[in-house]
């Protein structure tokens, strides 16, 4: 991965832009809604750049980077600005490891989805962080944020 990159946070926000996952690495609680008010401004950034891979914004110390993947799920990457260049293929492998973790969350043969057998449903909606089937997911996600560098609190301690 990309050590010279520093993640801040990492956000999965479905097609209906309801957050799937918002995980933020700084330790600290009170930053937990900072980084949904990234992730939902960012939003407007999407619908504007339709499929859009790239710097979305930057403000004073941090730059937001966003990713659609192909069922529409929107990945909001945030990333410390430092004196380091941000190569557009290290973002991109950053991504793409983001992407195969959601991808392999759902491909899991024996996750349970909370919705009808029968019903046609977007999946996306069921999938609220504090479900604890999601761990394997949160766990994925904080593997590619310790592959970058990012000191990552263990599972126990939420963030």
């Amino acid at each position: 991965m990309a050590p010279s990159l520093q993640v801040l946070g990492v956000g999965y926000i479905s097609p209906q832009n309801q957050p799937i996952l918002i995980r933020y690495f700084s330790g600290k609680k009170k930053d937990g809604l900072k980084f949904h008010y990234i992730a939902h401004t960012s939003l407007d950034v999407f619908e504007e750049r339709k499929c859009y891979l790239g710097l979305l914004y930057a403000m004073d110390d941090f730059a937001v980077y966003g990713y659609i993947t192909p069922l529409r799920v929107k990945i909001v990457l945030t990333i410390a600005l430092t004196d380091n260049l941000v190569r557009d293929a290290d973002v991109t492998m950053i991504f793409r490891a983001l992407h195969m973790a959601y991808y392999h969350a759902l491909a899991n043969p024996f996750l349970r989805l909370d919705a009808p057998y029968d019903a046609v449903v977007d999946h996306t909606a069921l999938l609220v962080q504090s479900k604890t089937q999601w761990k394997g997911f949160r766990r994925r996600v904080d593997e590619v944020a310790r592959a970058c560098g990012v000191n990552v609190p263990p599972d126990g301690e939420e963030t």
